[in-house]
């Protein structure tokens, strides 16, 4: 009984590249290292895939994208893929399934481009057996990420840290109560802004929103017209009662 023919292709296509390789023709300026770059990678490989009748279709299982910072404090956008690439023969139909990650940095919209390149090149290099050698990278340029923007995460990790913040707040009878918490918690605080933006605007959210109940029931409590709390007239002044006497 024959294999499957989408496991022939991939010894076909193989072999080839064993043969001639990929030569890593490009520099990365920043870091001064040859790299191969996602063209070079398609520009030697489509031609392979379509003699040998192989298909690889992407879909991406997952995406996480981060706000950061570089070292001139300038936003950059961190994007995770989980990605699945489904090699699949056109003789017979068989499919054999690979799972790879990828990810980039970038200051505008290209980051999630950018990863997906990443994992391509990283799951074709690995199921070809492409030789290898140093860091491989989507672009020619690194962005570098302040070390200040690497802040320990919490051991509970950062959506379960903001909601015990939360609960926190919830209970705090006071501003100077709130102001503790928020002193108290500073530098994670800070963290979480670079790390999960979204999840430092539903804080500063609560942190408003509890600010304002407390003011509210400050205002309530306080005497109107003359009366107390409890609605009773207030006391005379001594000097008051003295002149109503006389």
């Amino acid at each position: 009984m024959s294999a499957p023919s989408v496991y022939a292709a991939i010894n076909a296509i193989s072999g080839e590249l064993a043969q001639h390789g990929i030569a890593k023709g490009r520099t990365n300026e920043v870091d001064d290292y040859k790299y191969r770059s996602i063209d070079d990678v398609l520009d030697r490989l489509a031609p392979l895939l379509a003699k040998h009748r192989l298909c690889v279709l992407p879909k991406v299982l997952k995406r996480s994208a981060v706000e950061r910072r570089d070292e001139a404090q300038r936003s950059l956008f961190h994007v995770s893929l989980k990605v699945a690439f489904a090699l699949t023969s056109v003789d017979d139909g068989s499919t054999h399934t690979i799972e790879v990650y990828g990810e980039a940095l970038d200051a505008s919209d290209k980051a999630t481009a950018k990863a997906m390149s990443a994992a391509y090149k990283s799951a074709m290099v690995q199921t070809f057996c492409i030789p290898i050698a140093g860091s491989e990278d989507p672009d020619r340029a690194s962005p570098r990420v302040s070390s200040k923007t690497h802040s320990p995460e919490p051991v509970q990790g950062w959506e379960q840290w903001a909601r015990d913040i939360e609960d926190i707040v919830g209970l705090c009878e006071s501003e100077q109560a709130i102001d503790l918490v928020q002193e108290r918690n500073r530098d994670l605080l800070q963290a979480l802004s670079r790390e999960r933006a979204d999840l430092y605007r539903e804080l500063g959210e609560c942190f408003g929103a509890r600010r304002e109940a407390l003011q509210k029931r400050r205002a309530a409590a306080r005497p109107r017209n003359g009366r107390s709390k409890r609605g009773v007239l207030a006391p005379k002044a001594a000097s008051q009662v003295e002149k109503e006497d006389a």
